[in-house]
């Protein structure tokens, strides 16, 4: 770990020492400034102790609770540099849940983040973390668990083509590729049929 500056440490004793003494006022400390910093900076940590957010979302946040846009960016730029708020590692860890405990795809999982204002950078960086075999494997599951639901085997054309349409749409409503969709759909069906007539 890097020692502290010891001529930064005795130069902020010394402000500090003349803000003091000066009833709250010198040079280097806006007692005005940092007042009017305050209640931003409570409201974006509370925000931040919640969950984890994107910088752009934090900002949107600071924004809508109509606090004024320059103290915002001075609060949000401070809690970058104090790595409070960090694109990166936020896209990394909202991936890394949301991708097999929520079963959402790349492609949806890349939407996402790009509404909260994440750079293409850090999210093609995340969305690394998914391999196409775990894709695979968590649209498997999904399908599965839907295909369960299908408690008599379909009697002819229509009724087979509407509970396959019912596991497909599970699949697609979170962003799975159109023929994935169909084939992982199609099997899981077909699996749970056979064991429904197995089981008859």
């Amino acid at each position: 770990m890097v020692a502290p500056d010891p001529d930064k440490i005795r130069c902020l004793q010394h402000a500090l020492a003349e803000w003091e003494s000066n009833g709250g006022h010198s040079e280097l400390f806006d007692y005005d400034r940092e007042e009017a910093l305050a209640p931003v900076r409570r409201r974006a940590l509370k925000l931040l102790d919640q969950r984890a957010r994107s910088e752009h979302e934090l900002r949107q946040r600071l924004l809508q609770a109509e606090f004024p846009a320059p103290l915002v960016d001075e609060v949000v730029a401070s809690l970058r540099a104090s790595a409070l708020i960090d694109d990166r590692s936020f896209a990394h860890e909202w991936v890394r849940q949301r991708a097999r405990r929520r079963g959402k795809s790349r492609s949806f999982l890349d939407r996402e983040l790009k509404e909260k204002g994440v750079s293409e950078a850090d999210r093609c960086s995340a969305l690394a973390q998914i391999s196409d075999d775990d894709q695979f494997a968590v649209a498997e599951a999904l399908a599965e668990k839907k295909a369960r639901e299908v408690k008599t085997p379909p009697v002819g054309h229509t009724e087979y083509t509407r509970a396959l349409r019912r596991v497909v749409g599970v699949l697609a409503r979170r962003g799975f590729p159109q023929g994935m969709c169909m084939q992982i759909a199609r099997k899981a069906l077909d699996t749970r049929i056979d064991s429904l007539e197995d089981g008859a």
